[in-house]
C-alpha cells in the first residue's frame, strides 16, 4: 500500500468495499492516505483499532478543538459539518445535547411504536399487491415507510410529509442539486421547523419538538442554531438512512436465496438485519473524520495531536479477526457486535429506531410478498454514490 494513497479508494460496486481496504487491513497498522482536498490522514480499517478510536477521548469530532480550520474539514456532501451539529460536537456540549434526545429513542419507546410501524408497512405492501407487478422497492416501501415513522415521532402533520421528503432529498444530494438549490431546501426545512417549534413550545403534548423548543426558550441549553440543526438532523437522518439501507438489504437478499429463506422463516429476520447492517455500507467513505486532540497511539502507530483519522466502518465490519468468513452473508450468524451504527459516544442515537424499522420492512415484505424477485438485472441498478448515504435511484421488483 503506497504512502498517502488517494482516498476514497475505487470500488467495483457501490455496495462492495474497495479491494484496497482489505489490502490496508492486511497491513495491520493504520496507513497514510490523502483526502480529496489534499490533506493527509490516517486510515483505520481493523475492527479493534476502529473501536479504540471511536471510544477514545483522545479523538474528537470538533475540528476547531484540533486547530483545523472549518474550510479544511471533510464535507458530508452539502451538509453543514461545523461543530453546530450534534454529529460534530465533543463533550461536554455533545453530552448535554445528546441527553435531550437520547431518551426519545430508547428501545422501550421504540418498541411501543412497532405495532403502528408494522401497520404502515403492511399498508404499503398491500398497496403494492393491489397495484400489481411490477413495483419499485424504493418508491413503494423504502422511502415512504421511514418518513412516516420519523414524522410521526416528531409530530410533523401527514399533509407536510411529502414536502419534507422532497426537501431533504434535494438537501442531501451532491449530484442532482446545485449549491443554491441545496441552500434553498435547507432554508425551507429550517423555516418550517422553526415555525413548528414555536407552535409546540407551549404545548405539553408537543412531543420531541416541543420538548426541545422549550429547552431553547428557557434559556439555556440549546441555541437557535443548535435547535434547528438538531431537528433537521433528526428529521433527515431519521428517514434517509433507513430508506437507503432497505434497497441495499434487498440487493444482497435477492442475489441469492436470502429473501426466500426469510419468507419461509420470518423468525430469521432480527438476526438477518444485524448481518445485513454489517455487510451493507451506508455512509460514503471518509464522511466522518476524527481529529487527534492529543498525541495518541492506534494499532502501534503514533498519531500526533492535530492529525486527521478516517475510521472506515465498512472495512472494520469485514475484519476476519472479528467475523469468521466475513464476506459471506450468513443469516444465522446472530447479533454480531458490528460497527454499522458507530461506537462510543457518537453511536447512532437512532439505532434502536432504525433496527425496528428495518425488521418491520423485511417482515412485512417476507409475509406479504413471499414471491418477490428482481424486476430487472440487479447489476443494472443505479446507485447515488456521491451522496452522504448510498442509495438506489430505483429498484424494480416483481412477484
Amino acid at each position: 500500500m503506497p504512502d498517502a494513497a488517494a482516498f476514497p479508494f475505487p470500488s467495483d460496486h457501490p455496495l462492495t468495499p474497495a479491494p484496497a481496504l482489505a489490502e490496508a487491513r492486511k497491513d495491520g497498522a493504520p496507513v497514510r492516505v490523502r483526502l480529496p482536498f489534499g490533506d493527509p490522514a490516517w486510515l483505520v480499517t481493523r475492527y479493534q483499532d476502529a473501536k479504540d478510536v471511536l471510544s477514545s477521548p483522545a479523538f474528537g469530532r470538533d475540528a476547531g478543538r484540533a486547530g483545523i480550520p472549518e474550510e479544511r474539514t471533510a464535507r458530508i456532501g452539502p451538509i453543514d459539518v461545523s461543530n453546530r451539529t450534534i454529529m460534530n460536537m465533543d463533550p461536554p456540549r455533545h453530552t448535554q445535547v445528546r441527553g435531550l434526545v437520547g431518551k426519545v429513542f430508547t428501545p422501550r419507546r421504540v418498541e411501543r411504536l412497532r405495532p403502528w410501524t408494522r401497520g404502515v408497512a403492511d399498508r404499503l405492501v398491500q398497496e403494492m399487491r393491489d397495484q400489481g407487478p411490477p413495483g419499485d422497492l424504493v418508491r413503494d416501501l423504502a422511502l415512504p415507510l421511514p418518513i412516516e415513522v420519523i414524522c410521526e415521532l416528531l409530530g410533523v402533520p401527514s399533509s407536510d410529509r411529502h414536502s419534507f421528503h422532497a426537501w431533504s432529498d434535494a438537501f442531501l444530494s451532491t449530484t442532482d442539486s446545485t449549491p443554491e438549490r441545496v441552500q434553498e431546501n435547507q432554508a425551507r426545512i429550517d423555516a418550517y421547523l422553526a415555525e413548528m417549534a414555536a407552535l409546540r413550545r407551549s404545548d405539553p403534548d408537543g412531543g420531541l419538538v416541543g420538548a426541545l423548543a422549550r429547552e431553547h426558550h428557557e434559556g439555556s441549553r440549546l441555541t437557535e442554531e443548535e435547535l434547528l440543526g438538531l431537528l433537521r438532523a433528526l428529521l433527515i437522518a431519521g428517514h434517509e438512512t433507513t430508506a437507503s439501507l432497505v434497497p441495499g438489504f434487498f440487493y444482497l437478499l435477492l442475489k441469492g436465496d436470502g429473501f426466500a429463506r426469510l419468507a419461509a422463516d420470518p423468525g430469521l429476520v432480527p438476526g438477518a438485519v444485524e448481518e445485513l447492517l454489517r455487510l451493507v455500507p451506508l455512509i460514503r467513505p471518509g464522511s466522518f473524520t476524527r481529529y487527534a486532540l492529543e498525541d495518541a497511539e492506534v494499532g502501534g502507530v503514533h498519531v500526533p495531536a492535530g492529525d486527521q483519522v478516517i475510521v472506515e466502518l465498512s472495512a472494520a465490519n469485514r475484519d476476519p479477526d472479528a467475523f469468521p468468513d466475513p464476506d459471506r452473508l450468513d443469516l444465522e450468524r446472530g447479533r454480531t457486535p458490528h460497527l454499522a451504527f458507530g461506537h462510543g459516544i457518537h453511536h447512532c442515537v437512532g439505532a434502536s429506531l432504525a433496527r425496528m424499522e428495518l425488521q418491520v420492512a423485511l417482515e412485512a415484505m417476507a409475509e406479504g410478498l413471499p414471491g418477490l424477485r428482481p424486476g430487472a438485472p440487479l447489476d443494472e441498478l443505479r446507485w447515488n454514490e456521491e451522496r452522504f448515504v448510498r442509495s438506489a435511484e430505483a429498484f424494480p421488483v416483481t412477484w
